[in-house]
C-alpha cells in the first residue's frame, strides 16, 4: 500500500501530511516553486497519492506531481464538509484531514483540464475580463453625464461615430471634459484588446466541430459556443444531459423531508457564473428568433413569467448542446443561410481575406428571398412544436394494474 499524502497549499508554501501503514504524521513544509515542488515530488514513490483542495495553484501542483505518483486528487473544497466545518482550523489540521479522507476514499474529487481545456478558460477569463473593463468605463462617463444633468444621447451607441460627436458638443466643465476624454481613450484602449482577443477565439474554434456544431443553435455564437466547450472539455464524462444543466448550476433546488412531497425552488447557481451569464445572454436572442425555443420560452412565459422563462430556455439551450456534441449532429431546426453567415463571419474575425464581387460561404443570408423562406419554415416548425405541446396532458403517478373479470 502507498502512502496516502494531504497537501494544504497556499502561494508560498505547503503544508504535508502523511498517512503510512496506517499512522497518520506531519511531514513538514515545501516551497510552492517549480524547482522546489520537482525536488520533493523526486522523494515521493510511484504507489504514493496525493490530495490537495482546489485553489488557483492547485492545477499546476497537480499537472507536476501526476508523473511521479501513482494518483492525484483536486477535491472540491465545498464538499470537503471536514475542513470546512472544523472547530480547530491550521494548515497542519487542514493536512491532516485531506490525508485521512484520501486513505478512506471519501475525498470529492474535481475533474482536471487537459492543456487546450485550461488555455481556452484562460482566453476566455480574460476577454470577460476586458469586457468587464469597457463596461465599467461606459458606466463612469453616463454618471458624469448624469450628475451634470446632460440629456440622454439621441443616437443608440453613444460611444460610436455620431455618438461621440455628439458628446464632444456637450457643455461640460473643463475637469469634467478631461474625465470623460481620459475615459474615452482607455475605452479605445480596451477595444482594440477586445478585438485581438476575438480574433485569438476565432482562430481557436476555426476547426472545432464541436464549436460548428454548438453554433447551429440560435443565439449561439463563436463566444457562447467557446464558454461552453471550455468550461465543460469532455462532453461524454457527464452521463446525461441533467450532469450538465446541474454543472452549471442550472437546476432548480430540491428540498424534502419526511413523507411531505418535494419542493423546488431557485437554482442552485452552482459552477462556472461566467457560463451560465452567457447561456442566459443567448436565450434571451433564442427568444426573439423563430423556431421551437421561441414557442418553448413563450409557454413557459404565460405559466411563470419573463424571468422563470428565460432561465428555463437557458437549461433547454444546455441540454441541447449535451445532445448535438455527444451524438455527433447538428441542430435540426437551424437556418443554414445564417449558419452559413456564422460560420464566414468567424473566418473573417480569424483573419480570412474578405471575397470581392465573389460569392462564398455565407453569400446565401444576403439572399432577402431566401431568407425569408427559410424563416418560414422555421415558423412552420414553431408551431408544430406549440401544437404538440398544448395537447400534453399532465400524468398521476403509475398505480398497479387491476386484473378485472
Amino acid at each position: 500500500m502507498g502512502r496516502k499524502i494531504g497537501m494544504d497549499i497556499h502561494r508560498d508554501f505547503a503544508q504535508i501530511a502523511m498517512v503510512e501503514d496506517g499512522l497518520l504524521r506531519d511531514a513538514g513544509q515545501i516551497g510552492c516553486r517549480p524547482e522546489e515542488l520537482r525536488a520533493w515530488a523526486a522523494t515521493l514513490r510511484k504507489d504514493d497519492e496525493v490530495a490537495l483542495e482546489a485553489t488557483s495553484n492547485s492545477e499546476a501542483i497537480a499537472l507536476l506531481l501526476r508523473p511521479k505518483v501513482a494518483r492525484v486528487v483536486v477535491s472540491n473544497p465545498h464538499k470537503t464538509r471536514a475542513i470546512a466545518e472544523a472547530k480547530v482550523k491550521t494548515d497542519k489540521v487542514d493536512a491532516r484531514i485531506l490525508a485521512q479522507l484520501l486513505a478512506a476514499d471519501f475525498l470529492p474529487p474535481v475533474w482536471l483540464p487537459d492543456e487546450r481545456t485550461s488555455r481556452r478558460r484562460r482566453l476566455i477569463a480574460r476577454r470577460m475580463h476586458v469586457v468587464r473593463q469597457r463596461t465599467r468605463i461606459k458606466n463612469q462617463v453616463q454618471s458624469i453625464l448624469h450628475r451634470n444633468l446632460m440629456p440622454r444621447p439621441p443616437v443608440s451607441d453613444a460611444f460610436g461615430t455620431r455618438g461621440r460627436a455628439w458628446l464632444q458638443r456637450l457643455p461640460l466643465p473643463d475637469d469634467e471634459r478631461e474625465a470623460v476624454d481620459a475615459l474615452l481613450r482607455q475605452l479605445d484602449f480596451h477595444g482594440t484588446e477586445l478585438a485581438e482577443l476575438d480574433r485569438r477565439v476565432a482562430v481557436e474554434d476555426l476547426d472545432d466541430p464541436d464549436i460548428r456544431r454548438l453554433m447551429t443553435i440560435p443565439g449561439v455564437d463563436v463566444n457562447v459556443a467557446l464558454s461552453v466547450t471550455a468550461a465543460v472539455g469532455d462532453f461524454e464524462r457527464f452521463r446525461s444531459s441533467d450532469k450538465l444543466v446541474a454543472y452549471f448550476g442550472l437546476n432548480p433546488r430540491v428540498r424534502q423531508s419526511g413523507g411531505l412531497p418535494a419542493a423546488t425552488g431557485r437554482i442552485t447557481k452552482t459552477g462556472r457564473s461566467q457560463v451560465r451569464g452567457m447561456l442566459v445572454e443567448a436565450a434571451w436572442v433564442a427568444s426573439r428568433s423563430p423556431g421551437p425555443l421561441r414557442a418553448f420560452y413563450q409557454r413557459i412565459k404565460a405559466r411563470r413569467g419573463i424571468q422563470v422563462a428565460i432561465v428555463a430556455t437557458a437549461r433547454k439551450m444546455t441540454t441541447l448542446c449535451w445532445h448535438l456534441v455527444t451524438k455527433r449532429e447538428d441542430y435540426a431546426f437551424a437556418r443554414p443561410s445564417l449558419v452559413a453567415f456564422k460560420r464566414r463571419k468567424l473566418q473573417l474575425q480569424a483573419g480570412a481575406e474578405h471575397r470581392v464581387a465573389r460569392r462564398g460561404l455565407g453569400y446565401e443570408y444576403n439572399d432577402k428571398a431566401l431568407r425569408r423562406h427559410e424563416r418560414e419554415i422555421v415558423e412552420q416548425q414553431e408551431r408544430a412544436y406549440a401544437v404538440m405541446t398544448a395537447h400534453w396532458q399532465p400524468h398521476g403517478p403509475a398505480t398497479a394494474s387491476k386484473n378485472t373479470t
